[in-house]
């Protein structure tokens, strides 16, 4: 079963994320912030995080970068999860290494999708391979 780690401060968020993903057969860590996030990691082993990138403390963009520098999770897939939609979020996002960005408010259908494809697409491997 593949493990989504869901960083988001807004508990109802988190909530209706982690029901539509476990309805989805995934197995769901939910965390509130960014630095709950960084000390649960080795724990919770995820297959991909879900970022929220507006949180206080420590923002998405922040914890994006930690976890890139990172040889231990640097290779986990990380898909920004925001409510801001312009294009320029989105580039920022791929720029700094995320896999895809998910806006909110997400259809059901919608997050099952995305999250299958991120999952197939790195079961397919780096291009060229």
């Amino acid at each position: 079963m593949r493990t989504v780690m869901v960083v988001d401060d807004d508990a109802d968020i988190v909530d209706m994320t982690r029901l539509v993903l476990e309805g989805g057969g995934y197995r769901v860590v939910p965390v509130r912030s960014g630095p709950e996030a960084l000390r649960v990691l080795e724990d919770a082993q995820p297959d991909l995080i879900l970022l929220d990138i507006n949180m206080p403390e420590m923002d998405g963009w922040q914890v994006l970068r930690l976890l890139k520098v990172d040889e231990r999770t640097s290779g986990i897939p990380v898909a920004m999860f925001s409510i801001k939609m312009e294009v320029r979020d989105k580039l920022h996002g791929l720029q700094e290494g995320a896999f895809d960005y998910i806006t909110k408010p997400f259809s059901c259908d919608d997050l099952l999708s995305r999250v299958g494809k991120i999952f197939e697409t790195m079961a397919r491997g780096p291009v060229g391979e």
